[in-house]
């Protein structure tokens, strides 16, 4: 019997032979146990939804089934939940059971043990060395116990940042949650041996770049040193890392250097999607936790969380990610969280990031290692394929070419941040979405706004390239002898650059090619012209062909006129 167990062992038959002060007692062992431990569960009834909001924002919540709420305790909350005198449970638990330590990197690359940190760092390095061409080390940040947070990016072009869409794994961020950490370290195994042999693999490489974040908090996992011993849910500070980054409503004042340099990396790259894993149970828990209304993209996030779920049933045993629906929940619907980061990355950066729950187990005994990358590491492939799908595209400047930093949205559909943004040195984008006819609107400032139509089908990239008219350019504001059309020939808009006897309150005609006067939607046959600022005109209802418009000053009665011509695309 371990250290731990003993302890609880004595505190529990002491507070057993107390016959008064039972609860004050009670508290005290509970204290004691987070002082020695860092950390302790306890259950209690479901106190309603109110109270319920009470405790989620002021303690870590890890679990809610059956009315029954398990909550993990730290030096920072403890005293708050004692003092809040609720009915409940201690839960003993072996934080030590099915740990067992890889002798060297060569045995901890088998996968059925879990490495010494600095055989972690080995690993992750080795690949490098191994694998130059297609993958590259970076350094999310350094933790209070000066342990590095380490991200591999794996693509085919790994020290150039290329306009491809972006995927993020992140493990860990509870340091006693461990399976994942191990998936994630065999994933990326997984990705550089089989890239010039499966053509999935090599797809994946060569047309995303993927990020493979194993550990999120070393000093949790390794809160004792250079092996997992004890490991706790908490950083060194004693803060759930997962509730520490800026809710869509309130932001959090103590975030932790963990939490601000992942906040730094993330807003670094433009991860299109991205997932967090955990451990305690087997469920795909989709945004948003914070709300109890539903994302724009529901339907979306429950799709590929159920492709997920699904997948893992196939190849696991039966039993297996059958939480609540199945393996698929709406983070709500199961508790609420406030200032996880599933939220905050769905919510203020743009993205779109699920929080997957890998095993009932916290720590994932080594002999079952096996069976849980058997159940998920094609799941874990086939969710990065996701990224590939939706609609891509570039922004442009139609006259520079130069890259739009555009906000796309998705009209009658966006809501809570929910539409994307373009890269501001190439202007993709990518927006994941499900399939159906869809109406984008592209803005930016300095930029006349764009719609566009697209049609996405399953599991299909649809193509977007868009070029956005400035309202104002070098064209808009030379001197002009006549009227200037521009772009002639014209498929979707003309600007019309006045001459100065044009400026101010003027009637404008347009007639075909046998004399026709036509009457358009898009411009008054009275408009007031401003210097600098052409008449833009949209002609896209029009059919093929030559036209004349006329440009008449009402006060002075000058008229000015010019030709274009209509060339629609097929």
């Amino acid at each position: 019997m371990n250290n731990r167990l003993i302890i609880i062992v004595i505190l529990l038959q002491v507070l057993s032979v107390k016959s008064i002060a039972q609860e004050p007692v009670k508290d005290d062992l509970l204290k004691i146990m987070v002082g020695r431990f860092g950390q302790a569960t306890v259950s209690m009834p479901f106190p309603g939804a109110g109270e319920m909001d009470v405790i989620s924002r002021n303690a870590s919540v890890i679990s809610l089934r059956d009315n029954k709420l398990k909550i993990v305790l730290s030096p920072l909350t403890v005293g708050w939940f004692i003092s809040r005198k609720y009915d409940y449970r201690i839960i003993e638990t072996d934080d030590n059971k099915g740990i067992i330590t890889a002798g060297t990197t060569k045995e901890a690359m088998e996968w059925d043990s879990y490495p010494t940190y600095v055989q972690y760092d080995s690993i992750m390095q080795s690949f490098v060395a191994l694998y130059p061409q297609i993958c590259h080390l970076d350094t999310i940040g350094a933790t209070n116990y000066g342990k590095i947070v380490l991200a591999l990016k794996i693509s085919d072009n790994p020290l150039t940042d290329e306009d491809e869409p972006e995927a993020f794994y992140s493990s860990s961020i509870h340091g006693n949650e461990t399976g994942g950490f191990i998936l994630m370290l065999r994933l990326a195994d997984y990705l550089l041996k089989h890239y010039n042999t499966e053509s999935r693999t090599r797809n994946l490489v060569d047309n995303l770049e993927i990020w493979i974040n194993p550990l999120a908090n070393p000093d949790g996992a390794y809160k004792t040193g250079n092996t997992i011993s004890s490991p706790t849910r908490f950083n060194a500070n004693g803060y759930d890392l997962n509730r520490n980054f800026p809710d869509p409503v309130s932001d959090n004042p103590n975030k932790q250097m963990e939490t601000l340099d992942m906040m730094t990396f993330m807003k670094s790259h433009n991860f299109v999607l991205s997932a967090n894993f955990h451990a305690g149970k087997e469920v795909v828990n989709y945004p948003w936790d914070r709300w109890e209304r539903r994302h724009p993209d529901d339907d979306w996030f429950y799709y590929i969380s159920r492709k997920y779920a699904d997948t893992a049933h196939i190849h696991s045993a039966a039993g297996y990610m059958t939480f609540l629906d199945n393996g698929v929940t709406n983070g709500w619907d199961w508790y609420s969280v406030y200032g996880g980061r599933q939220d905050y990355v769905t919510w203020e950066l743009h993205g779109r990031e699920v929080t997957i729950e890998l095993d009932d187990n916290y720590i994932t005994p080594v002999s079952q290692l096996g069976s849980l990358w058997e159940s998920n590491y094609r799941s874990l492939i086939g969710f990065l394929g996701n990224a590939l799908y939706g609609i891509r595209g570039t922004v442009t400047d139609n006259i520079t070419g130069e890259a739009v930093p555009a906000k796309v949205f998705v009209e009658g559909h966006d809501a809570d941040n929910s539409h994307v943004l373009c890269d501001t040195l190439t202007g993709g984008f990518t927006r994941l979405i499900a399939t159906g006819a869809w109406h984008l609107r592209f803005t930016a400032d300095g930029y006349l706004t764009r719609v566009v139509d697209v049609i996405v089908a399953d599991e299909q990239m649809t193509w977007a390239d868009v070029k956005m008219d400035p309202i104002v350019n070098p064209i808009d504001t030379v001197t002009t002898a006549g009227l200037f059309i521009y772009p002639n020939p014209a498929n979707e808009f003309i600007k019309v650059v006045l001459p100065e006897r044009q400026i101010g309150i003027v009637e404008v005609m347009i007639f075909n090619s046998v004399g026709i006067n036509i009457r358009l939607n898009s411009v008054n046959s009275i408009v007031h012209t401003t210097e600098d600022i052409p008449l833009y005109i949209n002609v896209q209802d029009l059919p093929g062909g030559v036209y004349t418009i006329i440009i008449r000053n009402r006060a002075t009665k000058v008229t000015d006129k010019a030709s274009f011509v209509i060339v629609h695309r097929k």
